[in-house]
């Protein structure tokens, strides 16, 4: 190894060597400079983002109903900016590390590493800008609208998997490491998860709608949140951890088979694993229990993945007590070992009952993102440090400071919120021996667990103080770096194009009395097989496309094209013009982030809400609303519930009707005047897509929508609210809740008085119209009974 001040070019790309020349080459750390230090700021950004978001939890007034810091619409920039920015950064600085020297070569193309990191940061500040401003498709973990979209597909598909798979093709040594397999894997089912999740029909410059509708949205949409977080948040982070956890110790990796059989029963069990978040639900059964099963399938190999890197320790355990690096990647682990029991054990359905909607599942995904995702960035950034910027870390006290503060922060922020979500769960249901609820108001169980949100508080704020003396140190180291960077070149032989596999060992049954059968499976079983796929990139990278994609269509063609899957209600019928721009309000505040559209059919949920939520009645909603946790009740049967001018008041000052309320104001909205001739676009594009909406509807659209304004004005006037307000964007968003859960209800038009009608219903239309009365009267004989 020599040294050069050549820092931009591989000295051996030119095309003239030969197979089998001596090549040398540079690798190009500067890039991976510039994600390390992005992930330092948005960890800062991410986590005091979050601090503040559970701050307005007890105290919601701070908000004083500023419409850009609301609860509703700061939480997903939280979201966003931890996944995306903070994780994200960390994942690319694994790859641009670990990628050059696993592969023996600079990265394909600096240009395209240059635009991948600037293109990303572009992405995130526009998702930090965009986000407060109510632009959002309002799906978890994909809020983003189209415009941006598309440019992560661009960034993520072409320029960061295209350099990536060129560098793979150009590599100097023959096999992939297990990282590069985790690597792949991630890029794929990243870029098929995004694309086919985000598909919408845009209705102008910043908002689009859904392809999907209502059951089959809520399907494609956990599918995919699910599997962000697989393939996001676990697989790169495995390939961290096969990486830099035996680089940190010293040690190879405990198991190679284990790594092969971890890896390909992860990508192939973990895609099918999302209908678990929607149990209960209108999904039909047949498809949560399935993702159930699997869940329960992934035990295994997250366990085996745990596993294999705790034992990669083994004979090094000494180095764990003194090397704060080793205690970062323990600690990240086990929390990935917690995580990947508890999820599993979450997808049960008798427990899924209890925990659902509840802070439970917040402290299930803070432990993995917190525990798993913070804890193993952290020691990757320790680690890397002193390589990167060519000098001793600032302050190894600091370090060390920074893992018992991480260690006390994230017990202290994630055991008042299991607390919370199990005294939550239990208060839901609890029912007295007359068959009531013990407790029905549903702020009273709130007011219960705020003070254990005060010690979530608490605990954010150490966690937080944690990152801030990341931050520091590696800007203090940094200060000290040399004035040049040495860039070390190295030599290796190219790669020629012909190359034999080594003969697959014998089977050690060979003189034993079994059957050819067990020979060959155990020859099998021996896996050095795997060795030629490992030689193979684009061969790996299809099987790996290929294990994702079968796993997916044995889900998705059964949900989208049997219709039994959603049954039609003859009663259901698409939004009123003003109706569909308030539910477009609805989806711009994020009032999903609190509330859920999904009364499951259990007891204590509909004496609670009312009637449980029907597949039918969610064919005109894009996106779908059912959400997944519940800071305040469920909205799926408030049409009717409360008058206009109770709804005026709430979002006035929701403590005015609802004391102890967590809510915040949403004055602006009463302040704000609607944009009626902005309300076309949006019922045209649900035209196209499919709702069936009159001439008038669709040509007159603003006037139709001022008209029944002013019915809802009209109706809060009567009932002792202000005077001429009809043209206030509150008067939409009251419309659609008011309409809200009550087509079910409405009783069918006779077919005698519209012939035309008649004629253009189907007979299974009638059928199911019939079925879903008689379903709705044996459910209410039922709650009679029940009370």
């Amino acid at each position: 190894m020599a040294t050069t001040d050549v820092t931009s070019q591989d000295a051996a790309r030119s095309g003239d060597s030969q197979p089998g020349d001596l090549e040398h080459f540079s690798y190009d750390d500067t890039i991976v400079r510039m994600f390390a230090t992005a992930t330092v700021v948005w960890g800062l950004v991410a986590t005091l983002v979050g601090l503040i978001v559970a701050t307005f939890l007890v105290l919601p007034w701070l908000t004083n109903g500023l419409p850009w810091i609301s609860f509703g619409r700061l939480r997903p920039l939280h979201t966003n900016a931890a996944i995306f920015a903070f994780a994200g950064n960390g994942i690319f600085a694994a790859v641009y590390y670990s990628t050059q020297r696993l592969c023996k070569a600079r990265m394909w193309s600096d240009v395209l590493s240059r635009l991948h990191f600037w293109g990303w940061q572009a992405i995130i500040v526009a998702a930090a800008i965009t986000l407060p401003m109510g632009i959002t498709q309002s799906r978890e973990y994909a809020e983003l609208e189209w415009p941006i979209d598309i440019a992560i597909a661009i960034v993520w598909l072409l320029i960061f998997g295209g350099n990536f798979l060129m560098t793979l093709i150009n590599r100097r040594e023959r096999h992939m490491y297990v990282a590069l397999w985790f690597y792949i894997a991630t890029i794929v089912t990243v870029a098929l998860l995004h694309v086919f999740n985000n598909l919408v029909i845009p209705s102008g410059l910043f908002h689009g709608y859904s392809v999907y509708a209502g059951v089959q949205d809520a399907f494609m949409q956990w599918w995919y949140g699910h599997n962000a977080v697989a393939f996001f948040l676990t697989t790169p982070f495995l390939g961290l951890m096969y990486y830099f956890l035996p680089k940190a110790a010293e040690r190879p990796v405990f198991s190679y088979k284990l790594s092969i059989i971890h890896f390909w029963s992860l990508v192939f069990i973990y895609i099918w694993a999302g209908p678990h978040h929607l149990h209960y639900t209108a999904l039909p059964e047949w498809a949560s229990t399935l993702g159930m099963l699997f869940s329960l399938m992934l035990w295994m190999p997250s366990w085996g993945g745990m596993i294999n890197g705790l034992l990669t320790l083994r004979g090094a355990w000494h180095k764990v007590a003194a090397d704060p690096v080793l205690k970062f990647f323990v600690v990240g682990i086990t929390f990935y070992g917690m995580a990947t029991f508890e999820g599993p054990m979450l997808s049960i359905k008798a427990i899924n009952a209890l925990s659902h909607y509840t802070d439970w599942t917040i402290a299930h995904v803070h432990a993995g993102a917190l525990g798993w995702n913070g804890f193993m960035i952290f020691g990757m950034m320790y680690w890397l440090m002193p390589r990167l910027y060519q000098t001793k870390i600032w302050s190894p006290k600091l370090v060390s400071l920074h893992f018992w503060t991480g260690t006390v922060g994230i017990l202290l922020y994630i055991v008042p919120i299991y607390a919370a979500g199990l005294m939550q769960g239990l208060m839901w249901r609890a029912m007295d021996d007359t068959g009531h609820l013990v407790y029905p108001d549903f702020v009273e169980t709130i007011q219960s667990i705020v003070p254990l949100w005060w010690l979530r508080v608490a605990g954010g704020t150490i966690y937080f103080s944690g990152v801030v003396m990341l931050a520091i140190n590696a800007l203090m180291t940094w200060a000290n770096r040399p004035k040049t960077y040495e860039v070390p070149v190295y030599s290796a032989p190219r790669l020629s194009k012909e190359y034999h596999d080594e003969p697959l060992p014998p089977s050690v049954l060979q003189d034993a009395p079994v059957l050819e059968l067990g020979k060959k499976l155990d020859v099998f079983s021996q896996m050095d097989w795997h060795r030629r796929w490992e030689r193979l990139p684009v061969k790996f990278t299809v099987l790996t496309t290929l294990a994702v994609v079968i796993a997916t269509l044995f889900e998705v063609i059964p949900t989208f094209l049997i219709r039994s899957n959603v049954p039609t209600i003859a009663t259901v019928t698409p939004y009123t013009p003003l109706e569909l721009a308030g539910r477009h309000i609805y989806v711009s505040e994020g009032c999903y982030n609190c509330h859920s559209q999904m009364i499951r059919p259990m007891v204590a949920e509909t004496k609670r809400y009312g009637e449980y939520s029907k597949p039918g009645e969610f064919i005109y909603d894009r996106p779908f609303q059912w959400g997944s946790r519940r800071i305040g009740p469920d909205l799926q049967r408030e049409g009717g519930k409360q008058s206009s001018f109770w709804h005026w008041t709430h979002f006035e000052d929701p403590e005015l009707v609802s004391p102890g309320s967590v809510m915040p104001s949403y004055r602006h909205l009463i302040e704000e005047d609607l944009k009626f001739e902005a309300i076309q676009p949006l019922v045209e594009t649900v035209h196209y897509l499919g709702a069936p909406y009159s001439e008038e509807d669709l040509t007159d659209t603003a006037n139709v929508a001022r008209r029944q304004a002013e019915v809802v004005a009209a109706d809060i006037v009567r009932q002792g609210g202000p005077a001429g307000k009809q043209n206030k964007q509150v008067i939409a968003l009251i419309a659609y809740l008011q309409r809200m859960g009550t087509d079910l209800f409405k009783t069918p038009e006779p077919e005698a008085e519209s012939e035309e009608a008649a004629e253009g219903e189907t007979d299974a239309d009638v059928e199911v119209a019939v079925e879903a009365e008689t379903e709705t009267a044996e459910a209410t004989d039922a709650s009679e009974t029940a009370e």
